[in-house]
């Protein structure tokens, strides 16, 4: 054997030995917890965030400020940074606002949900909404319940209100949460649209039907997964709600095989799941983390 061949067969040799002794790189473990972003809307958020408005509020409203602070509190040592309300829940915007104080701001992000029928000044309802929150700026803010099929165009001056506010920086990004097929069909290649909330399960439950009113009818799985995909495509970012059947699940494998569905669609960034204790929170961190490394 040549000196040359002599070479390269010692250094082919040893880089086979050096690869053989290597330890083989693990994938990162993804985790609800992750912060993720929301599509082109330059806001990021964890992948599960805490929801205040099961059943209108209600339950979150009923555990009294103390305990619904502390629940905030440990979701928040947890790992979960994103909280969700809306004008419509009742005191809950500001039971979050004295749950979160004292917590620093940039640990957090929030998102709250514009009345529709709040048109008379949008402009004063967006700062009234900053103060009920106790905060400077709003990361997301959603029109709340489009069920029109025509809200694009009906919305324009709440829509241009929301983009006024985002060019001052007092809203990072803005959307609409939807009920309905109708409307829905309206949400692919609506550009005004930074961020989507959805309905999504598995099976239909409290999902969205051709009804102009929230039924007890099973929703259009393959429509909205059809259209969220759609919607996630062209950029904008899609959260997904009622992941829990509006409660209606009632076994783990039940809130399994709807999270397993909706993070397997690959339409979904995060979702908002509403708790009232710290059992619920430990068990929707450790489901999305089975589901997203399975």
């Amino acid at each position: 054997m040549s000196d040359l061949n002599r070479r390269d067969f010692l250094k082919t040799s040893a880089a086979v030995a050096v690869l053989a002794g290597a330890p083989r790189a693990v994938a990162a473990k993804r985790s609800a917890t992750d912060w993720v972003p929301l599509g082109k809307s330059g806001v990021k958020v964890t992948r599960l965030a805490f929801g205040t408005g099961t059943l209108g509020g209600s339950v979150q409203r009923s555990l009294g400020q103390e305990q619904f602070t502390r629940l905030i509190r440990y979701a928040h040592e947890r790992g979960i940074r994103f909280f969700e309300t809306a004008d419509a829940y009742t005191g809950m915007p500001q039971m979050l606002a004295t749950a979160l104080k004292g917590v620093p701001r940039d640990s957090y992000r929030l998102m709250t949900k514009y009345r529709l029928r709040d048109t008379d000044n949008p402009p004063g309802t967006i700062d009234r909404l900053r103060k009920d929150l106790n905060t400077d700026q709003i990361d997301i803010l959603l029109m709340h319940c489009v069920r029109s099929p025509r809200w694009p165009e009906e919305q324009k001056r709440l829509e241009d209100a929301f983009s006024e506010a985002k060019s001052k920086k007092i809203i990072l990004s803005h959307g609409a949460s939807v009920h309905g097929l109708l409307p829905l069909r309206a949400f692919p290649g609506t550009k005004w649209l930074d961020v989507a909330l959805l309905r999504v399960n598995h099976n239909g439950t409290r999902m969205d039907t051709l009804q102009t009113r929230d039924t007890d009818d099973l929703g259009n799985v393959d429509e909205v997964f059809t259209h969220a995909r759609k919607i996630h495509a062209g950029g904008t970012g899609v959260l997904g709600m009622k992941l829990i059947g509006e409660g209606r699940f009632k076994t783990e494998e039940e809130r399994y095989q709807s999270l397993k569905f909706v993070m397997g669609s690959g339409a979904v960034d995060a979702v908002t799941i509403g708790f009232k204790t710290t059992a619920e929170i430990d068990e929707a961190i450790a489901r999305m983390n089975r589901v997203l490394n399975a």
